[in-house]
């Protein structure tokens, strides 16, 4: 796990490594084992290391391959790459290193854009072609690895975060209205854009080629899963697959050259993941819990049940209390890490939890995906049986902070759109092919799409520290499997049900039968005192003012009763706007 940078001019011009190395500069917590920069002609390449994977300098980035003619930045991991690695060698191909990186340079030279068929991972890359002139970006089928673009007529920049991007200048940083819009809908911005008109993520799945005149190839989109029945198995048969499945995804992220954990949270998903592991035989896993004072009635922890599975298996597990005095200094930091704004409660939770863990381990296992991947959000279930004509509105009830209309009282009209964007985008992804009810079209979408933002928050506030978090419930095998499974076996017992029954007889019924908890920051949810004050002061100030985001009105009336003002799902709706205002001001914007 790394971070990647990047520049490719199109005018004739050499490309600005100064720039190059300021982005790069940028990313030195995602990497603080190593930097690379490299620069020929029109393009040039920078890197941070975290080492995991052959911990020699013969793994370095940016790796050059002078005998293929081939330069490449890479972020994340190549689970298989040991198997790809054989087959190349059989090809005749020659292996300097014992990397992934390199596998991933060889499988390139061999299979072109098509190499990201033959991967098993989470990866975002970049590839530069010395007798092309080509540079070719790509990302893992479910975006686990981030990758961000901006451009212009003269050139292109891509990185791992949107930060380093505007380390490296030249980037318009105007909101962008459609994105905006999202945000105050889904509280995160839905693919391709960011909230800065200049900046756009790499949609997952894709490969994108960049000719040296600026044109770019038709994007190979390699993934799309589909969300139909094409098993007819038993529903013991599910149990068997689901379980296989997952034990396959779980063992795939071991692979390392330095010690892996888990991250538990105590619920069913990372219980899962250690309850896998020690069946395996998996000996000295260090497991990792965090925990909140509580506030507004609302309990900070759950080391009970972590503590119930740290036992069962017996790990090395650490628990995590995070006081009061810790929380609010801790916020500037991890909004800092943040590449786009980041709603969730649960943020500064992660932040502090990678902090502490990264003492210990580079890389962990985490049970993010699973709620997407098998129906275990509370708007799955009313979606059963609603007519496919009729799922947008089911699914916009349900999961939206706020319809269209709200919007006219909160935004000030400069950032309206006449018309329901976000409303309009769900329903193109509702109406495509693919999916039998439309259940199914809600977990495409949010495996697709939603998942962005949780999959981000991992991915920001871990390496903020130079942590590798793996996510075993976004193996594109399991998720396949998961999408083809009945809706209603994933329903069942209160949701993501085959999950439960592949879990029972592993791990403790108490953590299986349990109510849904959530990564509990009660100072968040409730924003009293001087987290208020924060608050307030970042929506008042005179950068604030003179953006003119928000009416003066309705934020007044927020301030004075902060508590009344939640979101569809029950989140802050003040803190939704102070986040925005606070990444900005953070990011001098």
């Amino acid at each position: 796990m790394c971070g990647l940078s990047g520049e490719l001019r199109f005018d004739g011009e050499p490309a600005d490594a100064a720039a190059v190395a300021r982005m790069t500069a940028v990313m030195e917590p995602r990497g603080p084992d190593g930097c690379g920069i490299w620069a020929q002609g029109p393009a040039a390449l920078g890197h941070r290391r975290l080492k995991v994977i052959d911990l020699s300098a013969r793994a370095s980035q940016p790796m050059v391959d002078a005998e293929l003619g081939l330069t490449c930045v890479f972020n994340g991991c190549l689970y298989n790459y040991k198997d790809l690695r054989d087959t190349l060698r059989a090809e005749g191909y020659r292996f300097f290193s014992a990397s992934d990186t390199e596998v991933l340079v060889k499988a390139y030279h061999r299979w072109g854009q098509r190499c990201v068929d033959h991967f098993k991972g989470m990866f975002a890359f970049a590839v530069a072609e010395r007798d092309t002139g080509r540079v070719t970006l790509a990302r893992d089928r479910l975006g686990i690895k981030p990758l961000y673009i901006t451009r212009n007529a003269a050139r292109l920049r891509f990185a791992s975060t949107l930060p380093a991007l505007l380390a490296g200048g030249g980037v318009d940083t105007r909101i962008d209205r459609t994105a905006l819009h999202h945000y105050m809908t889904f509280h995160s911005v839905a693919q391709p854009l960011t909230i800065l008109a200049g900046v756009d993520k790499l949609p997952p799945a894709t490969v994108r080629t960049f000719e040296p005149d600026g044109s770019a190839l038709d994007d190979y989109v390699y993934w799309r899963p589909d969300f139909t029945r094409r098993q007819q198995l038993t529903p013991a048969e599910w149990t068997e697959a689901v379980l296989a499945g997952l034990r396959a995804a779980v063992d795939r992220r071991m692979v390392a050259d330095v010690p892996v954990g888990v991250l538990l949270s105590g619920g069913l998903d990372s219980s899962l993941i250690v309850a896998l592991l020690g069946e395996a035989g998996q000996t000295d896993l260090q497991t990792f819990s965090i925990g909140f004072t509580a506030a507004g009635g609302e309990s900070g922890d759950e080391f009970g049940y972590s503590d119930l599975v740290a036992e069962r298996f017996g790990t090395d597990h650490h628990k995590i209390r995070i006081d009061d005095s810790r929380l609010l200094p801790a916020l500037p930091g991890a909004i800092a890490a943040m590449s786009e704004p980041m709603v969730s409660h649960d943020v500064v939770a992660f932040y502090l939890l990678s902090q502490e863990v990264a003492r210990h381990v580079k890389v962990v296992q985490s049970g993010q995906g699973a709620d997407e991947v098998f129906a275990g959000y509370h708007w799955h279930p009313p979606l059963a049986g609603v007519p496919r004509e009729s799922a947008t509105a089911a699914y916009s009830t349900l999961f939206f902070d706020r319809p269209h209309d709200g919007l006219a009282d909160i935004l000030c009209p400069d950032y309206l759109t006449p018309d329901d964007v976000s409303s309009a985008y769900v329903r193109r992804h509702f109406v495509t092919p693919g999916a039998d009810t439309a259940l199914d079209a809600a977990l495409r979408l949010d495996t697709g799409v939603m998942l962005d933002d949780p999959v981000k928050r991992v991915d920001n506030m871990t390496m903020a520290w130079g942590l590798e978090a793996r996510t075993p419930f976004l193996d594109h095998d399991l998720v396949e499997l998961a999408a083809s499974c009945p809706p209603e076996l994933k329903l069942a017992s209160g949701g993501k049900g085959v999950l439960k029954s592949a879990a029972r007889g592993l791990v403790p019924d108490e953590v299986i039968d349990r109510p849904k908890g959530y990564f509990p920051v009660p100072a968040i949810r409730h924003l009293r005192g001087p987290y208020l004050d924060m608050v307030r002061e970042a929506l008042t100030c005179p950068a604030a003012k003179s953006r003119g985001l928000f009416q003066r009105s309705y934020l007044e009336k927020m301030l004075q009763a902060p508590g009344e003002y939640r979101t569809t799902v029950g989140a802050s709706a003040l803190w939704q706007l102070a986040l925005l205002e606070l990444w900005l001001q953070t990011h001098g914007i």
